[in-house]
């Protein structure tokens, strides 16, 4: 039995590490996973272009929704590719996660009966048995699975709000990697204060400058240059560190946004143009 999935990656408005809370936004660049299911044994899993990349995660994610939805079925294989790097910030483990388990009911054929936070649960749930996530990242997962906009309490996995601005982006993503098992949760929960000002403001629906400030206080905490976000500012609506790093991701009208491309293009790295997605995961 196969299915196919794919889910988008998403930035950060809120950064979960300080507080519990957290709130993200999913973007127009995609993870994809097509998963074979059946036939007994062990999940196996591969990241296209990435040999030695770590699988857990995704196997993780078919062997709970097989549990889940599959009726007795067990073993399978997995196999994703993204179109955002890994460790970079943009959420790519929880997209990775959205469309194995999506593509996974897919296979089961019940893609379609499952709620799509139910879903984005069980990628939470794989990502904290295998260990790659401090706060379970459910506003990541949930951003990434259902579009948007998304504000959630980490630490009870519930969704608090959700709403779809309308957004171009930009993505500067340094040549290097960030994982975030690996980042200093104590030195972030004491930036707690200005965690939740910034909780405030995106309630208050003030994103733009909620985002700013989350990306001073944790580019602070974790150790990262402020210099993009003060290039930045004031021209767009938006400018903060993504994730745990180390991309920046910036928010506001096209023709601010292409001046700072040719400001951020000359760092080393990538920078790419896209937009906010709205749909979430999906089949394919």
């Amino acid at each position: 039995m196969d299915g196919s999935a794919e889910a988008p990656a998403a930035g950060t408005v809120l950064n979960a590490l300080a507080t519990g809370h957290g709130a993200a936004f999913a973007i127009d660049r995609y993870t994809r996973a097509d998963v074979e299911v059946g036939g007994g044994g062990p999940v196996t899993g591969a990241v296209a272009g990435e040999p030695d990349a770590d699988t857990r995660l995704v196997e993780r994610c078919v062997e709970l929704a097989c549990e889940a939805y599959g009726d007795g079925v067990t073993g399978g294989h997995v196999e994703t590719d993204s179109e955002v790097s890994m460790a970079a910030g943009l959420k790519s483990s929880s997209a990775a996660a959205n469309a194995t388990v999506l593509a996974t009911l897919d296979a089961l054929g019940v893609a379609d009966d499952v709620p799509r936070e139910d879903a984005a649960l069980l990628g939470v749930r794989a990502a904290r048995d295998v260990g790659v996530t401090v706060t379970g990242a459910y506003d990541d997962a949930s951003a990434s699975m259902l579009g948007g906009l998304t504000v959630t309490d980490n630490d009870r996995d519930v969704l608090l709000a959700r709403d779809d601005p309308d957004w171009d982006v930009l993505v500067w993503t340094p040549d290097e990697k960030a994982f975030s098992a690996d980042a200093d949760a104590e030195r972030c929960a004491r930036i707690a204060p200005l965690a939740e000002h910034v909780e405030e403001l995106t309630f208050a629906g003030r994103y733009g400058l909620a985002m700013t400030i989350n990306g001073f206080a944790f580019c602070g905490a974790l150790d990262f240059p402020i210099t993009p976000l003060v290039e930045a500012m004031p021209a767009v609506d938006g400018v903060s560190l993504s994730g745990t790093g180390p991309s920046y991701v910036a928010v506001g009208e096209a023709d601010n946004l292409e001046d700072l491309q040719d400001t951020w293009e000359t760092k080393p790295g990538t920078t790419f143009r896209t937009t906010t997605q709205h749909d979430g995961a999906r089949t394919r």
